[in-house]
């Protein structure tokens, strides 16, 4: 039975409502994304500064306990950092297989896997396939502070300083622009060493350190974790804006062709309801004739 020209409009103005919903919830994240991307890039140069000057302590000293590689690893912690809400198309998706891919690597060589969760959306995805959680976080997705970081970055280091883990792993998704957000797992304890690097040609630098390099290392070897742990929040929480985003804009443009299509049916079925009306009123008339 062909769908009548009524319910063919009702269905329109439904789609019209989620489309002024979609259209939003796009807005507010494009608002949204200017001031994150903002936080994010004025992180990256002291983050670097802050590796860099680790890198440089580390080649004078590897005594710090997140410095030592464990000879055995039997227990390995993930950080998976996602977020509160959903409607931002694959973000959520995408670093949770992450997470989960590299905690069944881990499994794969014969250790345990402690999770800790940063976001309501994985806390589900692990509470629904009955994971034990080491840690849950939530409502710092969207506006991270450095103390959530902190207060994250604490829990592992007490945990991997105390033998309970023997090394630490964070998923988080790497903003890279607007249309491409890559979601990764990194070490970050222990506190992995420099790659070898090519050395500048012409005179080098010699640095003298005060204090030494052991007692600098203890000082500032907590604050890189939790600058590492910041800085993929603010990665993370720049991604979930682009990502929700470019999903709502991309809805939005679905109801608009969905609009065109359903009124198109609507002109068809009211043409079809008149010319079965003027079908009535003809037969009528000539069966009044006879």
């Amino acid at each position: 039975m062909a769908e009548k020209a009524r319910d063919i409009r009702r269905r329109i103005r439904t789609i019209e409502s989620t489309k002024k919903i979609t259209n939003a919830m796009q807005l507010i994240a494009a608002s949204r994304i200017i001031k994150a991307q903002a936080r994010t890039e004025r992180s990256r140069p002291f983050s670097k500064a802050v590796g860099d000057m680790i890198e440089m302590l580390a080649s004078e000293s590897r005594s710090s306990p997140l410095l030592a590689e464990r000879e055995e690893i039997r227990k390995v912690g993930i950080i998976v950092v996602t977020g509160d809400r959903g409607l931002a198309g694959a973000y959520n998706s995408n670093v949770l297989r992450e997470a989960q891919r590299a905690a069944e690597r881990e499994r794969g060589l014969g250790r345990e896997v402690s999770v800790t969760s940063v976001g309501r959306k994985g806390y589900a995805y692990f509470k629904f396939r009955k994971t034990p959680l080491a840690g849950t976080f939530t409502g710092v997705a969207d506006r991270p502070a450095y103390a959530d970081a902190k207060k994250i970055a604490s829990g592992v280091i007490e945990e991997f300083t105390s033998g309970a883990i023997d090394k630490v792993l964070i998923a988080y998704t790497d903003f890279i622009s607007t249309s491409l957000q890559r979601a990764r797992v990194v070490q970050i304890l222990p506190v992995p060493q420099a790659e070898d690097k090519p050395k500048k040609e012409g005179p080098t630098a010699i640095f003298e350190f005060e204090p030494e390099p052991d007692a600098l290392l203890d000082a500032l070897l907590p604050r890189y974790v939790e600058m590492k742990v910041y800085s993929a929040l603010l990665e993370s929480s720049t991604s979930e804006h682009a990502a929700r985003m470019r999903a709502m804009k991309s809805a939005t443009d679905k109801a608009e062709d969905l609009i065109k299509i359903f009124q198109l049916k609507a002109n068809k079925a009211r043409q079809a309801e008149i010319t079965g009306e003027l079908s009535d009123i003809v037969g009528a008339t000539e069966a009044l004739k006879v």
